[in-house]
């Protein structure tokens, strides 16, 4: 049987898993592909840091260089993450004509337009399902079984650590600092949690989902981007009263064919599908025209979930390989987009305020909503403290454009303080 020789570049958690599982499961992977995939060499940063993985017969080293000039090696791995220094090394590997499987999202939101022409330049294969959602195999799913549909949303709950930490606030009720300890206890969250916890990491998933879904180049300034740091644990308890949970939430959505794609905590009905999302788990809702809405669900870290769809990659591009039809894109669906305008995007919203407690004040607010030609749902009023109350209300459906105009007004009421704004799902 012919063999294919692989190069790893990053032996970390995703690394290891793809050693591990091509190991495991050598004769599956050479029945279906026809080859004998073997992992020829592995570029570590540190020659000397022990591993938990059997590396017997791999040639293990430190020179990108050794990736690079070896004839023998057809197909590269790269998770070491980073983005610059990623970049340069693809960019050097496809130039060697080395077929190219990556997880690293932050590198594929940035420059994957430009990555993949160069890959076609070079009639090398440019995959990255890992780099999305896990273990859950998104993005070819889209592609393939999406491509006679318009799709018209996607959504869903795209990073483990910040879905982890909302479930243990709301089943828990522990605050947000203690929920974020027990991620990192867990390893579900970094030392730094910025990326996670601030949006960032979803917001580059969107960017590649918006890209696969609907053939549109957003970049991250196109998005409305807001994390869970703040997020007070009395708000997720009144949502839980009300029937909604809280979760971050990835919408790109098209709306009089604009696209508007937004990350931030979401109000989700109870007997909605996402609310029962629960722990470091991702699920993506894709709604097409003709299918309606189907439901994603899976692990969306983890070494061996990744590492399953990094081994899915290599089994694509193995395929292309023997049947001669490497160079195609991963996704060659592609269209200009423009930005939704604020006054065509529509939900109804929970709003929470602090109000110093003295007569006149609910007026204020009502004034405030009679001024945008916005409507309350219900209004519910609790004690805060001696001096103030906690005001929560949910909107009937408005405009973005609209909540801009109240927030705004709202902030300049004196003894009226906005502690939050969250989008609510319709039933």
């Amino acid at each position: 049987m012919q063999v294919i020789n692989i190069g790893v570049l990053g032996l970390g958690t995703v690394g290891s898993g793809v050693v591990r599982i091509l190991r495991d499961h050598q004769n599956k992977i050479s029945s279906i592909t026809g080859r004998k995939l073997v992992i020829k060499t592995v570029v570590v940063h540190d020659l000397a840091k022990k591993r938990n993985v059997d590396l017997a017969g791999i040639n293990v080293t430190d020179k990108i260089d050794d990736l690079i000039n070896d004839k023998d090696i057809q197909i590269v791995v790269e998770v070491m993450g980073t983005v610059t220094t990623a970049k340069e090394y693809i960019e050097r590997l496809l130039n060697a004509g080395k077929h190219i499987i990556t997880a690293n999202k932050d590198l594929i939101a940035t420059y994957g337009s430009e990555l993949a022409e160069l890959a076609g330049k070079n009639n090398c294969d440019l995959f990255y399902e890992a780099s999305v959602a896990g273990g859950i195999p998104i993005l070819r799913t889209i592609v393939n079984s999406f491509a006679a549909d318009r799709i018209v949303e996607v959504k869903g709950i795209v990073n483990g650590t910040t879905n982890y930490i909302m479930t243990q606030m709301s089943q828990n009720h522990v605050e947000y600092q203690k929920a974020l300890q027990s991620a990192q206890e867990l390893g579900f969250a970094e030392p730094d949690p910025t990326n996670d916890v601030e949006g960032i990491d979803a917001a580059y998933k969107m960017i590649i989902l918006t890209r696969f879904a609907f053939g549109m180049n957003v970049t991250l300034d196109d998005i409305e981007v807001e994390g869970i740091s703040n997020v007070d644990l009395e708000d997720i308890k009144q949502a839980k009263e009300l029937g909604y949970n809280v979760k971050l939430v990835g919408i790109a959505k098209l709306i009089n064919d604009r696209i508007k794609v937004s990350v931030g905590p979401v109000l989700i009905p109870e007997d909605q599908p996402l609310a029962a999302v629960q722990n470091e788990n991702n699920a993506v809702l894709v709604t097409g025209a003709a299918v309606g809405e189907t439901m994603f669900y899976g692990p969306g870290a983890g070494e061996l979930p990744t590492a399953n769809s990094v081994l899915s990659d290599i089994i694509a591009v193995t395929k292309d390989i023997v049947l001669g039809t490497t160079g195609s894109r991963f996704n060659d669906f592609s269209r200009e987009g423009k930005q939704a305008l604020a006054t065509e995007v529509v939900y109804p919203y929970y709003i929470s305020l602090r109000v110093k407690d003295r007569p006149g004040q609910m007026l204020k607010i009502t004034e405030v909503m009679t001024s945008v030609k916005a409507s309350f749902h219900l209004i519910l009023q609790t004690e805060l403290d001696d001096d103030y109350a906690r005001v929560v209300m949910t909107t009937h459906k408005m405009s973005e454009a609209q909540l801009t105009e109240i927030l705004g007004a709202v902030a300049g009421l004196e003894g009226i303080d906005v502690i939050a704004s969250y989008k609510v799902l319709p039933d």
